[in-house]
């Protein structure tokens, strides 16, 4: 038999800090959401379908550092007498290791520690391991925080490790249930997502796996095309060619870059990925999983530099991803009442069958041999029928562990969902829950952040409902038209959340009405007015880093530069240390001519470190470019550690 236990591990973490005070109004740039596309007509990638601008009702996770200390992180851990697999329920359900007993050997590219970096669509992301990405386009909302896990058993009696959540922006369930049979080598993933709403939704779901960039290492998938994104634009090209180099060989790839495999219709979906002796991973699926992407960060100073920035000592990576659809650049579209189910595995690509003189031979030698070894045992066949089997399982209550978030309390309750416990965990959500059940909001202290941010049009209506009139119950509660505000000017009624955030100003002046306001103006073109909203409530949030490193982004993107170094010059003096505080005070200093104190700071011993510095941001290089040109004619190298553009 198979075992599930609960353990601590000690690693070295950054702390990920507290979420931002404020919305996420103005989002982070996404690459996949500006490509252009060159594809034929036969193709039918549904492109750009389902990009969401922002993260909310999700707040960023923008306040982490770069600093690491000892921590226990919790761990789920499958094992049997073959393969042991281990989660970090609390850090999105991610399988961080996964171990070849037989091998002594770790499949899978397990980082050293928990570095955030901003690559995530709420900004903290780390490396390593088997990240599960549903609902958006980009690494998910819950990729840091703590699932619901709970425990139940197969008809078997194997013991399961289900981990769910319910999904926000969507307004899916998602749940994910987890086991290894007995003389079994490979992690049984059982995956499904509801949607029970009377709505066509834009629906995402890539299996992201960090697996370790081996010394001629390769990786092998049955397509002899692939959709080729470079952050710029998507093409089609011809596999495992393309421009000279052998891409299935990813250490000769020279910079970032998707390619995103075309497996024909009535081929197995599979991916492996080996080192030189033919040892690694190998990955397949049922259907309805049919994309395979291999990620690699490239062959430059600046993947070079992307690379060492995500770990300590754990070394290179590259990345084979599963999905839903053909690339990660669309959603597709999910019907009403529906849910989606699939199984993946997770085991050693190593046989007696696939040896190091199989992966030894040439990419389509590789195809062949693998293809036909999987359709030989039939293991994607058995894996359908057991997609079948575990039905009941997965739609039968599982013992609670612990609770993730308490926001799928609020959602409506339907059968196909019913098995799944979802319960309040704080003392915000039984308040909500009772404007929910009573009208009545409550009115908190415009010096407390607000405890929690909604969407829907019902629940605008119903906050209309209960404020708008002049007997409602909130119709002098400054917090409800801040909220009727955000959802207003999320639907581009600019002209109604413009009125709504000044009136919870007239009621009570509140720095997150002006945060909205400065947003709005932004929209609306009106730089000067909306810096003008930002310094102001920067004056009422003066100890507040989030909302200080908020009101900077918005005061950058008015071009209010001399703004900034008034703030800058007021401000609490560990928060001047920050880096991306550091990084708009020089920004600053060089729009308003100040060179040299700009180059005294990003010249230094220890430059400026920017601890969420954007995937393709160029902000830094770009800053100290201008400077390098004004104050020396462009005649210095970029610093190193400035080198974070690696398409």
């Amino acid at each position: 038999m198979s075992e599930l236990r609960f353990e601590w591990k000690n690693m070295l973490a950054a702390d990920l800090g507290e979420e931002s005070c404020v919305p996420d109004l103005l989002g982070e740039r996404i690459l996949q959401n500006s490509l252009k596309f060159y594809l034929d007509e036969t193709d039918e990638i549904y492109e750009g379908y389902g990009k969401v601008a922002d993260s909310y009702p999700y707040r960023q996770r923008n306040n982490y550092t770069r600093q690491l200390k000892e921590k226990h992180i919790r761990t789920a851990v499958l094992e049997n007498d073959r393969i042991k697999a281990v989660f970090l329920p609390d850090y999105g359900g991610r399988l961080w290791e996964l171990w070849d007993k037989n091998e002594n050997r770790n499949l899978l590219y397990t980082n050293d520690v928990l570095q955030f970096s901003n690559l995530a669509v709420r900004n903290a992301w780390f490396s390593g391991g088997v990240e599960w990405n549903l609902g958006i386009i980009g690494h998910q909302p819950y990729t840091t925080e703590p699932l619901y896990v709970a425990k139940t058993h197969t008809d078997e009696g194997e013991p399961v490790l289900r981990m769910y959540e319910y999904e926000r922006i969507r307004g899916v369930t998602w749940q994910m249930d987890f086991w290894l049979d007995d003389d079994c080598s490979y992690l049984k993933c059982r995956m499904r997502i509801v949607n029970e709403s009377t709505e066509v939704i834009p629906m995402y779901w890539w299996s992201n796996m960090a697996v370790p960039e081996y010394e001629q290492g390769h990786i092998t998938v049955p397509a002899s095309e692939a959709y080729a994104g470079t952050g710029v634009e998507c093409r089609k090209v011809s596999l495992p060619e393309v421009e000279g180099v052998d891409v299935s060989d990813y250490q000769k790839i020279p910079r970032s870059i998707d390619y995103f495999f075309n497996i024909p219709e009535n081929e197995p979906k599979y991916i492996v990925n080996v080192d030189k002796n033919g040892k690694g991973l190998l990955q397949f699926s049922t259907g309805r999983l049919k994309g395979r992407k291999l990620f690699s960060w490239g062959s430059n100073a600046a993947s070079d530099h992307w690379q060492e920035f995500l770990t300590k000592d754990a070394g290179r990576y590259v990345e084979i991803q599963a999905g839903l659809g053909k690339t990660q650049y669309g959603c597709i579209p999910m019907a009403p009442h529906t849910a989606w189910e699939w199984m993946e595995c997770y085991g050693p690509a190593y046989s007696e069958e696939l040896n190091a003189e199989i992966y030894d031979k040439s990419f389509e030698e590789r195809k062949r041999y693998i293809t036909d070894y999987l359709q030989k045992t039939q293991l994607i066949g058995k894996l359908e029928e057991e997609l079948k089997k575990t039905k009941k399982m997965a739609l039968t209550e599982a013992e609670l562990i612990t609770p993730g978030s308490g926001y799928g309390v609020f959602r409506k309750e339907y059968a196909r969902t019913g098995h799944l416990k979802f319960v309040k965990k704080t003392e915000s959500m039984e308040k909500w829950e009772h404007f929910f059940e009573t009208g009545e909001l409550h009115c908190p202290d415009p010096e407390t952040e607000p405890d929690a941010f909604w969407n829907g049009e019902e629940f605008l209506a119903y906050l209309k409902k209960t404020t708008l009139k002049p007997l409602a119950p909130n119709y002098e509660n400054w917090y409800a038209y801040y909220h009727i505000g955000i959802l207003e000017f999320r639907k581009g009624n600019d002209k109604i959340a413009k009125e709504m955030y000044e009136t919870s100003l007239k009621l009570q002046e509140n720095a997150w009405a002006l945060h909205g306001l400065a947003c709005l103006s932004i929209h609306e073109g009106n730089k000067n007015l909306a810096a003008l909203y930002a310094q102001r409530g920067m004056e009422l949030k003066r100890h507040c880093l989030s909302y200080q490193k908020e009101g900077l982004k918005i005061l950058s993107q008015c071009e209010a530069y001399r703004a900034i170094l008034q703030q800058y010059a007021v401000m609490d003096e560990d928060m001047k240390s920050i880096g991306r505080v550091q990084y708009y005070y020089a920004l600053g200093l060089v729009k308003t001519g100040r060179l040299e104190e700009a180059d005294k700071l990003l010249n230094s011993e220890e430059g400026i470190v920017v601890d969420d510095v954007r995937e393709g941001e160029d902000s830094i290089q770009d800053l100290w470019e201008i400077l390098n040109h004004e104050l020396y004619g462009g005649k210095q190298i970029l610093p190193y550690r400035y080198e974070f553009h690696a398409n």
